[in-house]
């Protein structure tokens, strides 16, 4: 088992795990989104018999729910990466104890 010099875990890899996973989700729920709405205002634009819109695919749907599931994972990453850091330096103090 690897242990640290100083026992306690290093804490300078959170906000850089934090940051990878809050863009990667946001960068797919953006992808996602993008593709759900061109196809949906596609749709639309046929069933109406209209020019599609695509401009608005990406303004007014895509990139607002890109953004809000940006801010959700940044809090819950940022929370889990917390909560994991505390857990693993209390039980190296435990560790350290016995």
């Amino acid at each position: 088992m690897l242990k640290s010099t100083s026992g306690r875990p290093p804490w300078i890899g959170i906000p850089f795990r934090v940051v990878a996973v809050t863009f990667l989700l946001t960068l797919l729920s953006f992808a996602v989104a993008l593709l759900l709405s061109l196809l949906g205002t596609i749709v639309y634009s046929q069933l109406k018999h209209v020019a599609p819109n695509l401009p608005f695919a990406y303004r007014h749907v895509a990139f607002p729910f890109a953004i809000t599931v940006g801010a959700i994972v940044l809090v819950l990453s940022l929370v889990m990466e917390i909560r994991n850091y505390r857990q693993r330096r209390t039980l190296a103090g435990i560790e350290r104890a016995s």
